[in-house]
């Protein structure tokens, strides 16, 4: 096992900080807890690993998914989008 820091860098891309700021409040705050808690340790709550998609996993909040990579080498949790659960939202991501 190895040594891991007190917590994970996040880094929020361009398209996920335009999505929290259009939020409702009530749903930023759900989407920020779900983020903080990925801060301690990215893998936990209903997180799903995707496959033949350039973001590695999603994390479930709600209606919402956050779409993200994780390299744990540098210890950093890389959020590529964040988006309201529909029938689109699985088609392959760009």
């Amino acid at each position: 096992m190895t040594n891991s820091p007190a917590a994970w860098t996040l880094v929020l891309g361009r398209t996920a900080e335009k999505t929290l700021e259009r939020m409702s409040p009530k749903d930023e705050r759900l989407v920020r807890e779900a983020l903080e808690a990925m801060r301690a340790d990215p893998r936990s709550g209903d997180v799903v690993p995707l496959t033949a998609q350039p973001a590695s996993f999603r994390r479930r909040a709600g209606n919402w998914r956050i779409f993200f990579d994780l390299y744990p080498e540098r210890f950093v949790v890389e959020v590529v989008d964040i988006v309201r659960r529909s029938t689109t939202t699985y088609r392959r991501r760009r």
